[in-house]
C-alpha cells in the first residue's frame, strides 16, 4: 500500500464522496474504493469515442495551473485564496 498526499481540500471531497457512495450503496465504502469507482467510471465513460473527444478538446482548452501551483492554492486558507482571484481552472 502507498501513501498519497493530498490537499486538505481534496482529501475533505474525497471524504464527502466516501460518505455519498455509502449513502448510495447502503454498504460502507471506503476512500480507497471511492478513488476506485470514480476511476471505474472515468474509464467506463472515456470508451465511448465521442466522450474522451470531447472531454480531450474540454480538457485541453482549459487554463490549468501547474502541478504547484494547484497544490498551494488548496492548501491555503480560503481567506488567502479569494484574495489572490485565481481559480484552480476557467469556468467554461
Amino acid at each position: 500500500m502507498k501513501a498519497l498526499n493530498l490537499p486538505d481540500k481534496i482529501s475533505e471531497d474525497l471524504a464527502n464522496v466516501s460518505q455519498e457512495l455509502t449513502f448510495m450503496a447502503k454498504k460502507p465504502i471506503s476512500q480507497s474504493m471511492a478513488v476506485n469507482l470514480l476511476i471505474e467510471v472515468y474509464h467506463a465513460h472515456l470508451n465511448n469515442r465521442c466522450a474522451l473527444d470531447a472531454f480531450s478538446q474540454q480538457l485541453q482548452s482549459l487554463d490549468l495551473m501547474s502541478p504547484q501551483e494547484f497544490d498551494k492554492y488548496w492548501d491555503e486558507p480560503a481567506s488567502l485564496s479569494a484574495q489572490k482571484g485565481k481559480g484552480k481552472v476557467k469556468k467554461q
